[in-house]
C-alpha cells in the first residue's frame, strides 16, 4: 500500500537517526533536560508505528522505496510487515525505557550526551535492519549495529575489560558481518536482484541452487556470531563490562536478537531442507545446553544473566531449526518473552549494582530485607525466566516442549532432543534459583562497599512496566499478544498460521509433565549445587578473553613475521615481486589464446614511425644504462617524453601532447633540482646475478604487454568515446570533447586529482621548508662550478620569454573549451614561465619581485573549482555540470560563456600554486641564505 504524506515509513528510520545529534547539544542544560530531548523522537518514531500497526493487523504489507541509483538498480527500500512490527516494538519500546533507567544510573562522572548518542545510533541501526527491504541496505545496518554496539560496550574505555570487550565484540560480530554479506551476494545473484520481496518469492529457486549450500553457511555464520551461537558464545560475556542499560538494551533486547531476525526473515527462503534443520537445531541445542550450565556457576550478577541469554537464544535457534511451522511460532512467541524477562532482570541487577556496589553474588545475600521492591520485581522476572506458571516466560516453554515432541530431526535419535531441551530447562530453574537465593536471602550481605537502599523512583519505572507485562502476558496471552504473535508468524511463514492455542491451561500432557519435571529437577539441581561445584572446579576455568587476546598476538606476530620476510626495505625486491606476479596473472591467460591479431586493419609504418620508435626504445635503454650520469640520463629521459608528445600528437591527441609536453619540462626541472642534492658517485647496487634476473623478469613483461596491447589494438571495440564525442557540444556547450570531458562529464574526477595535487605539493613544502642538506659545491669531476651562475644571456632571454609565454598560456587556457588547451595546460606553461625565471635570476633576483604565497594560490583554486562545482545548482544542473549560453555585444558579435571556465581557472590556479610551491621551495635550498646556514651549522 501507498503510505500516505504524514504517515511516511521513512520517518520511522530517520527520526531516531537524527536524534543521534540532539543529546551532544542538550546535555549542558542538565541531565533531565538531556533524556527528555533524547527520548522525543525515538517516542515519535513509536508513534508512528503505533498508526502503522492498525493496517498491519488488518494483514496489510507496508512498503516505501525512494530512487538512490536508479542507473544501478539501488534504491532506498523499507517495509513494515508483521515480523518488522513486533521487532521495532521491542527495539523502540524497551529504548525509551532504557533511557529512562540511564538517566538514574550513569554516574556524574559519565557523558550522558555521548553515551544516549550511541545509544540513539544502535537503535537507528537495528531500526534499519527490521525495516530493510534490501538486502544491501540491511547489510549496511548490521554492520552500523557492530560498530555502534563496539562504542556502547568500550563506553567505559578507562577499564581494560571494557576495550578488549569491546574488541572482541567486533570482530566477531564484523567478521560475521562479512560472511553475511557473502551470502547475501550470493543469495543476490541467484534471484537476480537485491529486492526482499523478490528474494521471499523465489524460496524454491534458491534451495534448488547448487550454490545453496555454501550461501545458508555464510548467512548462518553472520546470524549465529551476531546471536552468540555456540562456537561464537564468548564474545558475550565479555561484553558485560558494558554499562547495565547497554547490556538491558543490546545483550538481551536487541542486538543479540539481530540474528535472530535474520534467521526468522530468512526462514522462508533457507528454511525446508534437511542442511538447515540440522545446523540450525544441532547449533540451537548445543547453545541451550552449554550456556545453561555455564550460568549455574558463575558469581557475578551479569555474567549469570549473559550466559543464561545465550541459552535462550539456542532455544530460539533450535525452535527455527525444527521441522515445523508451530516450531517458528513458538520462536517468535519467545522472543517476546526472553526480551521482556532478560530486560528487566538485567535492569534489576543494574540496581542491586548501583546501590550495593557489587555484583559479586558470594557478597550479595539478603537483600530482600534491604530493598524488597527491587527484590519483588526481580524474583518475578526470575521466575518468568525458569517457566513458572502464570508468567510469560511459561507459556513459549511450554509451546517449547510441544515442538520438541513433534519432530524427527535427528531420525531415530530425535527422542534425545527433548530430552535435552528438559535437562536445559532443569538448568534454568536452577540458575533462576540461584539468583533470587543467593542475592535476596541466605543470611546477610558481606563486605559490601556500601550499604544497600532502594533506588531512586523512576529509576524502577522500566523494571515495573517490563515485569508486569511478564504478569499481564502469562496471565492474558492471548488478549494481550495474540494479533501481534500472528501477525508476526505470518510474515515469517509466508501464509496462513496454523492453529494454536494461547492458554494458561491445556490439560494434563506430556509438555506440562516437562515443565513440572524441569521445575522439579531444577530445584534439585540447585539444592544439590555443592556437589556441581565441586565437580566443576576439577575443570581449569578458562578466560576467552584471554584466549582471543593471544590469538589475535600470535596472528600479529605471525604478520609481522611475513612483512619482516617480505619488506626488507629493498625497493628493487619490492618491484621484482609485483612484476613477478603480474607477469603470471597476465601471461596465464594469453596461454588460452590461439589468436592475437584482432580483424581490424592495422595502421601502415612509415619511416617517421620506425624512426621514433627506435629513438624511444634507444633512449629509454640508454637512460637505464647511463642512469649514473645524471644530467646524461635526464637528456635521454627527456627525449622519450619528447616522442611520446610527437606520438600523441601523430594519433591524433593534441590535448595530450600540450600536456605531455609541459609536464615532462616541469619534471625535468624538478629532477634537476632533486638530484642536485644526491651523492655524486653512487656504488653499484646490483650483482651481475640480480641483474640477469631483473633482465628477464623486464623482457618477459614486456612481451605479455606488448601481447596484450598488440591484441587489444587489432580487436574491434566500441568505447563510450561515442557518447561523449555526441554530446560535447550539446551537453557541455565545448567542441574541446577532452576539455569538457575534464569539466563537466568527469569534473569530480578533475575536482578530486587538483585536491590531491594540492595536498601533496603541500606535504612537499612542509618536508623542505627547514631542511638542511649539504650543498654540492664541484661535480662528480672534482670540478667547481661555474662562479657566475646566472649568466647574462640566459637573463635576457628570459625576461624576453616571460611576457610572451604568459601570453600564451593565457590564450591557451581562453580557447580550452573549443579547442586544444585548458586550465591544466595553461598552469603548467605559467608554471614554466616563472621558474625559467628563478633558473635565470636566481631566488634573491626573484623574492622581492614576486611575492605571491603559493599556499593560498593552491586554496583558492580549490575554493573556486568547488564553489564553481556547487553554482551548477542555482541553473537547476546537477553538480559539477556546466552551465553555458550564447551572448551578443556591439562590435564583438556572438560569444559563449561557461561556468566551465570558472572551473578551469581553479584548475589553473592549483597546478600554477602546487607547481610552483615545489619546485621554487626546492630551489631555495641552493640560496647563498642556506649555504650562509649551513656553514654556520
Amino acid at each position: 500500500m501507498e503510505s500516505s504524506p504524514h504517515m511516511n515509513l521513512l520517518w520511522v528510520v530517520l527520526l531516531p537517526l537524527i536524534g543521534t545529534l540532539v543529546p551532544l547539544f542538550t546535555e549542558r542544560f542538565g541531565r533531565n533536560i538531556c533524556t527528555f530531548s533524547v527520548a522525543i523522537l525515538p517516542a515519535w518514531s513509536l508513534i508512528l508505528v503505533l498508526m502503522f500497526a492498525g493496517d498491519v493487523f488488518d494483514g496489510q504489507d507496508i512498503r516505501q522505496s525512494i530512487d538512490w541509483i536508479p542507473s544501478m538498480g539501488l534504491d532506498l527500500s523499507f517495509r513494515l510487515d508483521g515480523l518488522s512490527l513486533l521487532f521495532l516494538f521491542l527495539i523502540l519500546g524497551i529504548g525509551l525505557l532504557v533511557i529512562l533507567y540511564a538517566r538514574y544510573y550513569l554516574s556524574a562522572k559519565d557523558s550522558m550526551g555521548q553515551f544516549y548518542a550511541y545509544l540513539i545510533l544502535f537503535m537507528s541501526a537495528m531500526v534499519g535492519i527490521v525495516t530493510s527491504n534490501n538486502l544491501i541496505q540491511l547489510w549496511i545496518f548490521w554492520e552500523l549495529t557492530s560498530i555502534s554496539s563496539f562504542l556502547l560496550i568500550s563506553f567505559w574505555s578507562h577499564k581494560s575489560e571494557a576495550r578488549k570487550g569491546a574488541r572482541m565484540a567486533l570482530t566477531v560480530t564484523g567478521a560475521g558481518g562479512l560472511a553475511l554479506l557473502a551470502g547475501l551476494l550470493l543469495i543476490g545473484n541467484i534471484v537476480g536482484s537485491f529486492d526482499l520481496d523478490t528474494v521471499l518469492a523465489n524460496g524454491d529457486l534458491i534451495r534448488s541452487h547448487a550454490t545453496y549450500p555454501i550461501a545458508l553457511t555464510l548467512v548462518l555464520l553472520g546470524a549465529f556470531t551476531k546471536s552468540a551461537q555456540f562456537p561464537f558464545h564468548f564474545w558475550l560475556p565479555h561484553a558485560m563490562s558494558a554499562p547495565t542499560p547497554v547490556s538491558a538494551y543490546l545483550h538481551s533486547a536487541t542486538m543479540v536478537k539481530a540474528g535472530i531476525f535474520l534467521m526468522a526473515r530468512f526462514y522462508p527462503v533457507l528454511a525446508g531442507t534437511d542442511l538447515w534443520f540440522m545446523i540450525v537445531s544441532l547449533t540451537g541445542l548445543t547453545t541451550l545446553l552449554l550456556g545453561a550450565y555455564i550460568a549455574l556457576f558463575k558469581h557475578d550478577l551479569k555474567g549469570l544473566l549473559a550466559y543464561s541469554t545465550i541459552s535462550h537464544l539456542g532455544l530460539i535457534t533450535l525452535l527455527f531449526g525444527l521441522n515445523s511451522e508451530l516450531a517458528a511460532v513458538a520462536a517468535i512467541f519467545h522472543i517476546i518473552n526472553h526480551a521482556t524477562f532478560k530486560a528487566s532482570l538485567f535492569m534489576a541487577a543494574g540496581i542491586i549494582d548501583h546501590e550495593s556496589g557489587s555484583r559479586d553474588m558470594r557478597k550479595l545475600n539478603g537483600l530482600w530485607k534491604y530493598m524488597p521492591y527491587t527484590a519483588t520485581l526481580a524474583i518475578v522476572a526470575a521466575l518468568s525466566m525458569a517457566g513458572v506458571p502464570l508468567l510469560n516466560g511459561f507459556l513459549s516453554k511450554e509451546m517449547f516442549f510441544s515442538e520438541t515432541l513433534n519432530q524427527s530431526t535427528l531420525g531415530s535419535l530425535s527422542w534425545m532432543i527433548p530430552l535435552l531441551a528438559t535437562v536445559g530447562a532443569a538448568f534454568s530453574v536452577a540458575y533462576s534459583l540461584r539468583f533470587i537465593h543467593d542475592v535476596f536471602f541466605n543470611g546477610e550481605p558481606i563486605d559490601l562497599p556500601k550499604t544497600p537502599k532502594e533506588p531512586p523512583r523512576y529509576m524502577k519505572v522500566p523494571v515495573e512496566i517490563l515485569v508486569t507485562l511478564c504478569l499481564v502476558v502469562g496471565i492474558f496471552p492471548a488478549y494481550v499478544v495474540g494479533d501481534l504473535l500472528n501477525v508476526a508468524s505470518f510474515a515469517v511463514l509466508t501464509h496462513e498460521v496454523p492453529i494454536h492455542s494461547l492458554a494458561i491451561w491445556h490439560g494434563f500432557n506430556i509438555p506440562l509433565f516437562m515443565s513440572f519435571l524441569a521445575m522439579a529437577g531444577g530445584a534439585t539441581i540447585y539444592y544439590n549445587r555443592r556437589h556441581l561445584f565441586e565437580f566443576q572446579s576439577h575443570f581449569d576455568e578458562t578466560d576467552a578473553k584471554h584466549i582471543f587476546e593471544g590469538i589475535i598476538q600470535s596472528i600479529v606476530i605471525a604478520s609481522q613475521r611475513i612483512i619482516t620476510t617480505l619488506e626488507n626495505g629493498s625497493l628493487q625486491r619490492y618491484i621484482f615481486l609485483l612484476l613477478l606476479f603480474t607477469l603470471a596473472m597476465g601471461a596465464l591467460p594469453l596461454l588460452d589464446l590461439t589468436q592475437n591479431t584482432g580483424s581490424r586493419p592495422q595502421i601502415p609504418i612509415d619511416g617517421v614511425t620506425i624512426t621514433g620508435a627506435i629513438l624511444l626504445i634507444m633512449s629509454a635503454i640508454a637512460t637505464v644504462i647511463w642512469y649514473r650520469k645524471r644530467f646524461l640520463a635526464l637528456i635521454f629521459l627527456s627525449v622519450v617524453g619528447l616522442i611520446v608528445s610527437l606520438a600523441f600528437a601523430q594519433f591524433s591527441a593534441p590535448d595530450l601532447a600540450l600536456t605531455q609536453l609541459s609536464v615532462e619540462i616541469a619534471t625535468i626541472i624538478l629532477l634537476l633540482l632533486a638530484l642536485f642534492f644526491l651523492p655524486q658517485n653512487t656504488y653499484k647496487e646490483s650483482s651481475n646475478r640480480r641483474l640477469s634476473g631483473d633482465l628477464l623478469v623486464s623482457g618477459l613483461i614486456g612481451c605479455v604487454i606488448g601481447t596484450i596491447c598488440f591484441a587489444m589494438l587489432t580487436t574491434p571495440l566500441s568505447t563510450i568515446s561515442d557518447f561523449f564525442i555526441a554530446n560535447s557540444k550539446t551537453g557541455g556547450g565545448g567542441t574541446n570533447v577532452v576539455n569538457v570531458i575534464l569539466v563537466d562529464f568527469r569534473g569530480f574526477d578533475t575536482l578530486g586529482e587538483i585536491t590531491v595535487l594540492g595536498i601533496a605539493a603541500l606535504g612537499v613544502y612542509k618536508l623542505i621548508a627547514k631542511m638542511r642538506i649539504y650543498m654540492p659545491t664541484r661535480d662528480d669531476k672534482g670540478r667547481a662550478w661555474s662562479n657566475d651562475p646566472h649568466p647574462m644571456m640566459l637573463e635576457m632571454v628570459s625576461q624576453s620569454l616571460l611576457p610572451l609565454a604568459l601570453l600564451v598560456s593565457v590564450y591557451i587556457f581562453l580557447r580550452g573549451h573549443n579547442v586544444p588547451g585548458g586550465g591544466f595546460i595553461a598552469g603548467l606553461i605559467t608554471s614554466i614561465a616563472i621558474i625559467q625565471q628563478y633558473i635565470a635570476h636566481g631566488v634573491l633576483w626573484m623574492k622581492p619581485r614576486v611575492s605571491i604565497d603559493y599556499q593560498w594560490l593552491i586554496a583558492g583554486g580549490i575554493l573556486i573549482a568547488t564553489a564553481t562545482s556547487v553554482g551548477s545548482w542555482f541553473f537547476d544542473k546537477p553538480f559539477l555540470s556546466t552551465w553555458f549560453d550564447y551572448f551578443s555585444l556591439p562590435w564583438i558579435g556572438k560569444f559563449e560563456l561557461a561556468s566551465a571556465m570558472l572551473f578551469d581557472l581553479g584548475v589553473y590556479l592549483t597546478v600554477v600554486g602546487a607547481v610552483m610551491l615545489i619546485l621554487a621551495n626546492l630551489g631555495k635550498l641552493t640560496t647563498s641564505e642556506r649555504i650562509h646556514i649551513k656553514e654556520n651549522d
